[in-house]
């Protein structure tokens, strides 16, 4: 399942045949037996009140997506200002280690666009390995010189490094913060229990074949959604490196 939800295609396409069955087991089984009125009314209550759990549940899980997506905009936008920030810091140090702070700051600028920008799991190892080398680059190239200067000023251009590569840890973790999978499987087994409930219901309630269809889509439409958005990768709704990338041109502009 865990797997599965990262591919917002296949939750539409699985949760849909998925939830059809489960509606039409449920007119299955309805026509093995007959309800007396009382137990017709029983049943009309239990089928409101399962609907109405399903609906607040993916309520709750919709609102854990957009709050994840909403978090990694802000570590972007954080990253976007940590390294513009240590780019003008670099002035208070030494003309040969400024240069070559803000050299490593374009290239590290271009990992972490590689990071945002790319669909391919399989390049994420190298971009990984590649920014972690020029973190240590980064760290030395400030360190070293605010060492050999312990003088508050120095002291200001590392602590602004630390706050770059502290901004991509915090990245990093947002993104792998996903919507649990035991919601998602709650989710899916009381959508499951509504359809088959609906479709046990049917023949009372004089509800006919195409009509089944509706529920099942209307939830793997919302099932696809909250996917899509808790997908930071592979879906529609993605963070877009757009701080980045502004910072990106204007360092690369004219001097």
């Amino acid at each position: 399942m865990n797997s599965l939800t990262k591919f917002p295609s296949l939750v539409f396409i699985m949760s849909f045949v998925v939830l059809w069955v489960s509606a039409r087991a449920g007119v299955f089984f309805r026509r093995r037996g007959g309800l007396d009125e009382d137990a017709r009314h029983d049943l009309d209550v239990i089928v409101a009140a399962t609907l109405t759990l399903l609906g607040l549940i993916i309520g709750f899980s919709f609102s854990m997506a957009i709050s994840r997506y909403d978090q990694r905009k802000n570590y972007e936008e954080a990253e976007a200002n940590a390294i513009g920030t240590e780019y003008l810091r670099a002035d208070v140090l030494p003309a040969a280690d400024a240069t070559k702070v803000r050299e490593l700051l374009k290239r590290y600028l271009d990992q972490r666009l590689l990071f945002y920008g790319t669909r391919d799991e399989k390049k994420l190892p190298e971009v990984a390995t590649e920014t972690a080398r020029l973190q240590g680059e980064l760290w030395s190239a400030t360190r070293i010189p605010a060492t050999a200067q312990p003088t508050p000023v120095m002291a200001l251009a590392l602590s602004g490094m630390n706050d770059v590569l502290s901004s991509q840890g915090y990245t990093q973790a947002e993104w792998l913060n996903r919507i649990p999978i035991m919601a998602w499987s709650l989710m899916m087994a009381i959508a499951i229990f509504s359809n088959f409930l609906l479709g046990y219901d049917s023949l009372h309630a004089k509800v006919k074949a195409k009509q089944l269809l509706v529920l099942p889509l209307v939830l793997s439409t919302a099932f696809v959604l909250i996917a899509d958005i808790d997908s930071p990768r592979r879906g529609l709704v993605r963070v877009q490196p757009i701080n980045l990338m502004i910072l990106d041109q204007s360092l690369r502009g004219p001097q």
